[in-house]
């Protein structure tokens, strides 16, 4: 099973930057999407054409237009969908899928946390849907879960390039990088570190400005965690990252992550 997930940074920008096609190529089974931006409407609408127009779909839309909004997509069967965390239902941060997979059922998952803003209330809000989450994932610790998306926090120095720099800002923070700590002792992998190893990145996050992108200044800011009923069916990891800055269709790169069924 493939599963790619991806900030798109808008569907429809990504769309008509060549970011479906992108995907596509890729032959995913199971696709999460992150910042959709799109109303109900306006996402089948641009997946109409699309591989994906055939696909089972779960979209939690924000409540504001053109904010956050997350989904997931498959052409296997889904059992049971949920959106949104306690506190946070109407914010499209938030999709649990129940997957019916060749591994049997998998709950994925696609979550897309607060930028946040140290020491304002936009960081206490940040802290709280992170405690939502830290809840959420005691309670299905022992079924087959995937976490996906845009978590807005580098674990470590190795997650961000300019680490120095951005010491006391929101996504560099002890105390965000402390859920992450929380959750990697309860068991939960991140597959992309446990198959990297010990290097610098692999970055995920570039701003679309200056050179950050052609100098790989980036942030590793996207994760796929796997609960560790599921974390050893994962036979290979990658980034994708595009080769040149002409050919990005969002300032996030995809994560690409296979499995094994047996």
């Amino acid at each position: 099973m493939r599963l790619i997930s991806a900030n798109v940074n808008g569907i429809r920008a990504a769309a008509r930057r060549g970011g479906l096609d992108w995907l596509t190529g890729q032959q995913p089974d199971v696709l999460t999407l992150q910042e959709v931006r799109a109303a109900p409407a306006q996402l089948t609408a641009q997946l109409a054409g699309s591989p994906y127009a055939e696909w089972h779909l779960a979209h939690a839309p924000a409540s504001a237009a053109g904010r956050a909004g997350v989904a997931v997509l498959t052409p296997y069967a889904l059992t049971a969908t949920s959106t949104g965390l306690p506190g946070f239902e109407d914010q499209g941060r938030w999709i649990e899928a129940v997957i019916e997979t060749p591994m049997g059922p998998v709950r994925v998952i696609s979550a897309y946390v607060h930028t946040g803003e140290a020491g304002t209330p936009r960081q206490d809000e940040k802290y709280a849907f992170l405690e939502a989450i830290t809840t959420r994932l005691h309670q299905v610790k022992h079924e087959q879960v995937v976490l996906t998306g845009d978590l807005n926090i580098c674990h470590t120095q190795q997650d961000l390039k300019n680490w120095k720099g951005n010491r006391g800002k929101a996504g560099f923070l002890p105390d965000e990088q402390a859920y992450l700590s929380k959750w990697f002792a309860d068991g939960w992998v991140d597959v992309t570190r446990r198959a990297e190893g010990d290097i610098e990145g692999p970055y995920t996050w570039w701003s679309w400005r200056g050179k950050a992108f052609d100098n790989d200044a980036g942030w590793r800011i996207d994760y796929a965690i796997h609960s560790p009923m599921i974390a050893d069916r994962v036979s290979a990891v990658s980034v994708g990252r595009a080769a040149t800055y002409a050919e990005r269709w969002s300032d996030h790169a995809a994560l690409i992550i296979d499995h094994k069924a047996d």
